[in-house]
């Protein structure tokens, strides 16, 4: 298994984005690290100077977690932010309900921004944690009804392998059932704690990556994007680390 390139999801360092110069200065890091792709999670800065920025350090902006609420009420705005980034991933980093009919709600919302942004050629994308998998008194988990609800031809899913396993799911049964509607897979690791598992950096713990990039490729995955929510030092010293790994192992 050969990835041609990988990406990071921005969360990982967004304490170093929050202004333009420190974007253009984490931007040359993570391309001396071996990065070519972003997946953004919100902009500090304008979208247009975000996207400008990004551009001329050698990134492609592969998706985003962005303003679910502005999609829905103001779906143009919306798809200018993106067209200023260059993506036609439109996305949001999850959704945390308290009843199943605020699940069908957020489905229903959902599919009319999907159904609007797919005549502009973009689709609307869901990134998974771990309460998409808490059971409903229908029996139905979350993931259950998103997969279902959801309009496959308008919506893709940015599967998170860390949260996945965490919420007691089969990583490479979620990624089959998934088939065809995956475009962002989301590398997280998962470390064995004394009190319970943490994230740590690609190949720091106990998930089968080989096994993993080898099912994300059989369904056609195309964007590969590291993604560490905590670190124990520099976050920069962790991102390498995954860099690291995955260019030894697999590009």
């Amino acid at each position: 298994m050969k990835l041609e390139k990988i990406g990071l999801q921005l969360y990982t360092i967004r304490d170093y984005m929050n202004s333009a110069e420190q974007i253009r200065t984490s931007f040359r890091k993570l391309k001396e690290l071996g990065y070519d792709v972003v997946q953004t999670a919100g902009c500090a800065i304008p979208y247009a100077e975000f996207g400008q920025i990004a551009k001329e350090e050698g990134l492609e902006i592969c998706g985003t977690h962005d303003d679910f609420d502005l999609m829905v009420k103001d779906t143009e705005k919306a798809l200018e932010n993106h067209r200023y980034l260059g993506t036609t991933n439109m996305g949001v980093g999850g959704f945390w309900p308290d009843s199943i009919k605020e699940i069908e709600d957020f489905i229903n919302n959902a599919n009319t921004v999907a159904g609007k942004i797919r005549e502009q050629g973009f689709k609307f994308t869901y990134h998974n944690h771990d309460q998409e998998f808490i059971r409903y008194e229908n029996g139905k988990r979350m993931m259950d009804m998103l997969i279902d609800g959801l309009d496959a031809r308008n919506t893709t899913f940015v599967l998170d392998t860390y949260w996945v396993q965490y919420g007691g799911g089969d990583i490479y049964e979620w990624i089959r059932k998934l088939a065809g509607r995956i475009d962002i897979l989301h590398l997280k690791d998962m470390a064995a704690g004394r009190q319970e598992p943490y994230i740590t950096e690609v190949g720091n713990g106990n998930l089968n990556w080989e096994r993993i990039l080898e099912t994300a490729k059989e369904v056609g995955v195309k964007y590969y994007i590291v993604e560490q929510d905590q670190w124990p030092g520099d976050p920069f010293d962790s991102v390498a680390r995954s860099s690291e790994y995955l260019h030894k192992h697999f590009m």
